[in-house]
């Protein structure tokens, strides 16, 4: 029998998440977490579509047990890695530098290559390649697809790709602005298009994607031709943690004045700056809340979080010159209408405005928050990253007729 579900595994530093997916329909037989891989008090969250959720506790001392401990789950419920309706397993991927531009099939020099990134991906290339690999061992007769964050913004121009420094010293080291959040803007701008009963080439999107991280991309007729990441995901949005734009001379400044080490100013951007190092909060939830109650550091805060995406959307209209939709997604963007208000107040000259009443109703499904007489339309539509893993990985074993 043809397979037609997809796994799809997300392995972090101390963590794997994972989906099954079916391609028929997408339908998801099981999703489920496991977490604090290596450290005490690991868990393994399962739920099947048809069956109660599962959780155990105990030792996961390492990702080659959490994968076998998910293997099992998934053969209690008669969906275990074995199993003749399993096509592949798709692994995201984040950093894939200029090489990988697509999905690919995983082989020895593909794993070689994802290593060879590590230095540009520290915190997560070598947690991606553990997963892999171990799923490999697990099934070594599957296709193993590899689904890069990067691969999506490697369309842009090499005017908005470049730093502007020496350019051998940024080729020797690998410099450039590669970008994140990738599945995830490729998935919203398509489907915004679909929303608008358009085709993605005929459509001009600019996605922001607002979560704990938080990325922007001008989208041009399906292909991205800019976004606020960077080197590394620590440049453009004020996030969750991490600081985005910062002035480069801030870092010689904290050395030379401030006597810290690199590993600590490393710390302090990613770590300790964005929201949380601005009102002591990262949950955009609480700090509505305390705006809303007064407090005058959690509306500095908001208010530094909104003018840094203000300046993003109207940089990305002027990149994309005429722009058909402006889509929020991710957990921010998705549920936060004060934010959605904020960010597009006073840009009503550019044809953006957002409906009040529209912005206020919460829903699941992508939807439409503009006026209906507006220019631009602006829209919330809910990402699915593991359905565009899941749906490039598909797409590309069954093409090349890999499928089991």
């Amino acid at each position: 029998m043809t397979g037609t579900r997809v796994l799809v595994l997300n392995s972090g530093s101390s963590s794997v998440k994972y989906q099954l997916l079916d391609m028929r329909d997408g339908s998801r037989p099981a999703v489920g977490l496991v977490e604090r891989i290596g450290e005490s008090g690991s868990r393994l969250q399962h739920s099947p579509a048809h069956g109660e959720s599962r959780e155990r506790n105990g030792s996961v001392p390492d990702h080659d047990a959490a994968l076998k401990a998910m293997a099992a789950e998934l053969d209690r419920d008669g969906l275990g890695l074995d199993s003749p309706e399993l096509a592949a397993i798709g692994h995201r991927v984040v950093h894939g530098g200029l090489r990988f531009t697509e999905p690919t099939v995983v082989d020895d020099a593909v794993l070689a290559e994802i290593e060879r990134l590590i230095p540009v991906a520290p915190l997560h290339n070598p947690a991606n390649l553990t997963g892999i690999r171990t799923a490999r061992a697990l099934r070594p007769d599957l296709p193993q697809v590899a689904v890069f964050d990067t691969a999506f913004h490697t369309t842009m121009p090499e005017s908005a790709a470049r730093y502007a420094i020496d350019v051998e010293t940024a080729d020797a080291h690998r410099i450039r602005r590669y970008g994140f959040h990738g599945t995830s803007h490729a998935y919203v701008s398509r489907e915004t298009a679909r929303l608008l009963g358009r085709a993605p080439e005929d459509v001009n999107v600019i996605v922001l994607h607002l979560g704990n991280g938080a990325s922007a991309s001008a989208v041009r007729g399906g292909r991205c031709v800019d976004t606020s990441m960077g080197l590394t995901p620590l440049e453009g949005l004020v996030m969750g943690t991490r600081s985005g734009d910062t002035d480069p001379a801030v870092i010689f400044h904290l050395m030379r004045v401030g006597g810290m080490s690199a590993d600590e100013i490393d710390t302090l951007l990613n770590k300790r700056s964005g929201l949380i190092g601005l009102c002591g909060d990262n949950d955009m939830r609480e700090i509505r809340r305390r705006v809303d109650a007064g407090d005058e550091r959690a509306a500095l805060a908001f208010d530094i979080y909104i003018h840094r995406l203000k300046k993003y959307i109207g940089a990305y209209y002027a990149v994309l010159g005429r722009v058909d939709a402006v889509a929020f997604t991710a957990g921010v963007g998705e549920n936060s209408a004060p934010v959605r208000e904020a960010a597009l107040a006073g840009l009503e000259g550019l044809g953006l405005a957002v409906d009040g009443g529209l912005n206020a109703v919460r829903g699941d499904g992508a939807r439409l928050i503009s006026p209906a007489d507006a220019r631009v339309a602006v829209a919330v539509v809910p990402t699915d990253e593991e359905m565009e893993i899941a749906t490039q990985t598909y797409a590309l074993v069954k093409d090349s007729g890999n499928l089991t």
